[in-house]
């Protein structure tokens, strides 16, 4: 019986967990939409942006794959839409030919700048103060 009691609190806590994040994406969804963004594509954009200046607004798609919640399959997608559109350019790593850097490009960055505080406002409706 209390074994039952702890998994039915489990099970209740996830749903709300579940049930907040998709509010959530759904919010900046709705907002960076006129944009041509969605929150996955928001969220490359801003990793890149908080890269260590060591690195230059790039980072590794292995490392936006273990910080991005998406298969690896559409994580590449995303990257090959950005690329389209001016936002991020791709290139090979010099010391390990298999591993690809994503870097921001100039329109990127400044994309990013236009739409972080919409982003923002959608985390404070969705998550609150």
């Amino acid at each position: 019986m209390a074994a039952e009691a702890v998994d039915s609190r489990l099970e209740e806590r996830w749903r709300e967990i579940l049930s907040v994040h998709a509010r959530t994406l759904g919010e900046i969804d709705r907002a960076l939409h006129p944009y041509g963004l969605g929150a996955s594509d928001f969220e490359v954009l801003d990793i890149l942006v908080a890269s260590p200046p060591a690195e230059g607004e790039q980072c590794r798609v292995q490392n936006l794959a273990g910080r991005i919640h998406l298969s690896q399959s559409a994580l590449s997608r995303l990257i090959a839409r950005l690329e389209k559109d001016g936002l991020v350019a791709r290139s090979v790593c010099a010391e390990d030919r298999r591993g690809v850097y994503v870097t921001l490009t100039r329109k990127g960055r400044d994309l990013h700048a236009e739409v972080l505080p919409l982003q923002r406002a959608a985390l404070t409706r969705a998550l609150g103060g």
